[in-house]
């Protein structure tokens, strides 16, 4: 079998407990997983079909409002593949962060405008932490413990960051001079 991506297996993670359509595992996503792995609609329909193929799903046409609608559900197959993938070490980190980006070629902007970004990315961090907030009491209520430590992690994370660019800011403000080139 094809190495699969990590996109199929947010899916096969997300059909494990009940069958659910694409629309539902991106709703899904977006309510859960997506603070630390987003998957779009143009990589969720390819890897249901990818793995429908592989045996790893089975789609069952469920009519809904005169509308056909696939509900994919994992097979004893699918099972095991996620078990699998989920008894190896991690094989990726990858963090991507626009506003690093920006900073990192932030000698090109006067001192403000650095400081901006800076600020820019502080008040994000700070609105997805309201955002993991909200979620926990959700989190807390529910019998797995394992979604609730990632969210907590993920609560933490966003409070470290939040507080490395207030760091940053200050350092900027301290070490860049005001007048430079824009």
């Amino acid at each position: 079998m094809e190495v699969l991506s990590p996109t199929a297996y947010v899916i096969l993670g997300m059909v494990r407990g009940e069958p659910r359509s694409g629309y539902e595992i991106k709703a899904m996503v977006d309510e859960t997983t997506r603070f630390f792995w987003a998957a779009s609609y143009g990589q969720i329909y390819p890897e249901l079909k990818r793995l429908s193929e592989a045996g790893l799903l089975a789609g069952v046409d469920s009519p809904t409002g005169g509308r056909k609608r696939t509900v994919y559900e994992i097979t004893a197959d699918g099972e095991e593949e996620l078990k699998a993938w989920l008894r190896q070490p991690p094989q990726t980190y990858e963090m991507r962060e626009e506003g690093l980006l920006k900073l990192f070629f932030a000698d090109a902007l006067p001192r403000e405008e650095a400081v901006e970004i800076v600020r820019s990315m502080r008040a994000h961090r700070l609105a997805a932490n309201a955002q993991l907030r909200a979620m926990e009491p959700f989190a807390a209520e529910k019998d797995d413990p394992f979604p609730l430590l990632v969210l907590r992690g993920g609560l933490e994370f966003t409070e470290w960051f939040a507080d490395w660019c207030r760091r940053m800011e200050e350092q900027i403000l301290a070490a860049v001079p005001e007048k430079r080139s824009s």
